[in-house]
């Protein structure tokens, strides 16, 4: 008899289990990414999702000297290969560049989510252990092929964005801020790291990225959530989901903007000096939300997370609610589409890469893992036009091709800077190169 009750249990178990996932997924793209691209982008109502839709590309890396596809007018070679997880780029002012090599640190594994997205992460290459290293790239002889990579910095814990200021180097690492003594032309850095100031702990986003601000006397870090949507406390999520302001020299900071899920790039508009940021949004509504974004902040902005997107269309899953919040939402300025994963960001300054790409910002795609089909996997450019400098247009791709034909990932993109010629690098932590994109002669 009791055998019989527990085969009956299993049934419905299964039986409950399939009509779940039956439900919930995987849920496919009713629009595509342009529509939900742009100044104006489609929102559609949300389609929660129990389970969540995963899709991501298996890496294979780049065989038998394949690269990725330009834009017309435009060429590709390799600036450096044989890295090991390249994620960041920095140009010193002599021109070396600085790459972050670098992973996550052990992911959370708590919760049948989180540990359906370990297994899928780690197949991408998230599980791989971190370098913790910074690698100096130089060309000595201008053919745009780093002839020296060297070692430049070690010890360091999943380090990513990097910063000269006031004649020392400023690494964001997963948990703090530090910083070395810099000496221009040096091809390695022996100092002790010292602490500037502490950041949250890893959690679902561990990546942080410093820029100097425009006046020359703080730095701007930015630092992603610790989850989804808050679903582990807001207690978990205090100080993150921001961009904080830091006084390096009194080791002080405070929030400067807040409700961003996951700031990655920031750079500064060349035109007007204006912090802009790129932005990771949220996760399980459906392959048609919510957009990824572009978006200029200002000092008390607060763009929503975890209560509200885009401007205040409520997530009815976060609780408790926070009704006061919605009027107070700031709208981001241009939708990237989504689940991209825009983690690079560079404006156009300085590139020499003809007319089309002159007045604009380059971002640095990753790729999605809940959208189905997957979108990203691409460095786009989007042009910015008017008198007060905002984006308008589609965005364009630049750099492809990262994607196979059989949707297996060659390589993902994501940190990009202008380099000393006017070419566009692109950091690609799956095909472990640093790419340059040039004029086509």
């Amino acid at each position: 008899m009791r055998k019989h009750v527990l085969i009956v249990l299993g049934i419905i178990v299964l039986i409950g289990i399939g009509v779940v996932t039956w439900l919930a997924w995987p849920d496919t793209a009713r629009l595509s990414v342009d529509q939900v691209a742009g100044a104006r982008p489609t929102i559609e109502a949300p389609r929660e999702q129990t389970i969540p839709t995963v899709d991501i590309a298996k890496p294979v890396g780049w065989a038998n000297g394949a690269r990725p596809s330009v834009a017309p007018g435009l060429a590709i070679q390799a600036f450096a290969s044989g890295l090991d997880h390249p994620r960041w780029l920095y140009q010193l002012p002599n021109g070396d560049v600085l790459v972050a090599e670098t992973n996550s640190p052990p992911r959370p594994s708590s919760g049948i989510v989180q540990r359906v997205m370990n297994v899928f992460l780690g197949r991408a290459g998230a599980a791989v252990p971190s370098a913790n290293r910074i690698t100096l790239l130089r060309d000595t002889n201008g053919d745009g092929v780093a002839d020296v990579k060297t070692p430049f910095l070690t010890g360091l814990n999943s380090p990513f964005g990097m910063v000269l200021f006031d004649g020392q180097l400023y690494i964001a690492d997963t948990d703090a801020l530090v910083r070395v003594p810099y000496q221009e032309g040096a091809t390695k850095i022996t100092a002790k790291p010292e602490k500037v100031v502490p950041l949250r702990p890893a959690g679902n986003h561990w990546a942080r990225n410093v820029i100097a601000s425009g006046d020359g006397k703080t730095l701007f870090v930015s630092v992603g959530s610790a989850s989804n949507i808050a679903e582990n406390g807001l207690g978990a999520e205090k100080n993150r989901a921001a961009i904080l302001q830091v006084w390096p020299k009194d080791k002080n900071w405070r929030v400067y903007a807040g409700g961003l899920r996951n700031p990655n790039g920031m750079a500064l508009n060349p035109v007007n000096g204006r912090l802009w940021t790129v932005v990771n949004e949220r996760d399980m509504l459906g392959s048609d939300l919510v957009p990824d974004y572009l978006t200029q902040i200002e000092f008390g902005d607060h763009f929503g997370w975890p209560w509200y997107y885009w401007g205040g269309y409520p997530d009815n899953r976060v609780q408790p609610t926070n009704p006061p919040l919605q009027q107070y939402v700031k709208r981001p300025d241009y939708a990237l589409g989504p689940h991209v994963a825009a983690l690079g960001l560079t404006f156009s300054e300085g590139a020499k890469l003809g007319d089309t790409f002159a007045r604009g910002a380059f971002i640095g795609e990753h790729g999605s893992w809940n959208r189905k089909p997957p979108s990203g996997y691409k460095v786009v450019f989007v042009p910015f036009a008017g008198a007060f400098p905002v984006p308008k247009a589609k965005p364009v791709e630049v750099v492809g091709g990262f994607l196979n034909a059989k949707g297996e990932a060659r390589g993902r993109p994501v940190g990009v800077i202008v380099d000393k010629t006017g070419g566009l690098l692109v950091a690609d932590d799956v095909g472990n190169v640093v790419w340059k994109v040039s004029a086509a002669k």
